[in-house]
């Protein structure tokens, strides 16, 4: 997909309708920038309006090697553009997932209260790929009070570790806590495209706790034609046992 089309193509997530005014304690956050020591995280302040960076902290450098002010001026195209080419379909899914969840999901006076984490792999400046996890809450709406201005935390990870792009909402609830109100997993829904009708139906009487003897009588089919199925679907989604497979489906909506 290319970079420059995915403001038109994903109009949910980059639609706004006023500029957004940023408040003080915006500014307090990044005066607070230069006493925070050196790790492997840095922080920015988003704009899904503007597609910009309205900050970009100094830890930037130190965990990527790019410059702040290049990428504060390049904003979000100049960062996709460094994104893994496989992973940008998966991480729009998952953004406009999130987007479409907050927005059918969560009511408006309870938006302030989201925090969204999702993660993909990013190009350094020596050329490496690195496993990105970005945590962001929304710090302004717009009339419509959907979130457009973000804080953005962004943790660095070696990209030899091999991590499939998920993405998960939770909301802060009368105690301070978060709650995790929406998962998902957006590398095994890609793999999931790859599961026939069939096996489609034999997943879901799984669900359901049918054995495979009754899969069998239910789909006028042999028992080891369900357990050669089950074989199929586990090898697709790349789990080891149909624990795991019941588990996962009921944790995430990744064929239904």
């Amino acid at each position: 997909m290319i970079n420059t089309s995915i403001k038109d193509v994903y109009k949910i997530i980059f639609q706004s309708y006023d500029k957004p005014s940023l408040g003080t304690h915006i500014d307090k956050i990044i005066e607070l920038d230069p006493y925070l020591p050196y790790n492997s995280t840095f922080f920015c302040i988003t704009n899904t309006q503007e597609l910009s960076f309205e900050y970009v902290s100094k830890n930037l450098t130190a965990c990527l090697g790019l410059d702040r002010e290049t990428l504060k001026s390049g904003g979000m195209k100049m960062f996709w553009k460094r994104m893994h080419p496989e992973d940008l379909e998966q991480w729009l899914n998952a953004l406009n997932g999130l987007m479409e969840y907050t927005l059918s999901e969560i009511s408006e006076q309870d938006r302030d209260k989201m925090s969204y984490t999702w993660n993909y792999r990013l190009k350094n400046a020596k050329g490496e790929y690195v496993n990105i996890i970005q945590n962001t809450t929304p710090i302004e709406f717009d009339a419509a009070n959907k979130p457009i201005i973000g804080l953005a935390h962004y943790t660095v990870v070696s990209g030899e570790i091999k991590m499939e792009v998920c993405a998960s909402a939770k909301m802060l609830n009368e105690n301070n806590e978060y709650e995790t109100k929406y998962f998902s997993n957006f590398s095994k829904k890609m793999l999931s495209e790859g599961v026939s009708n069939r096996e489609r139906d034999i997943i879901r009487l799984l669900i359901l706790k049918y054995t495979s003897k009754q899969i069998a009588e239910k789909l006028g089919i042999s028992h080891n034609t369900v357990d050669t199925h089950r074989r199929n679907i586990m090898k697709k989604l790349k789990v080891s046992s149909t624990g795991e497979l019941i588990g996962m489906l009921k944790t995430n909506n990744y064929l239904f």
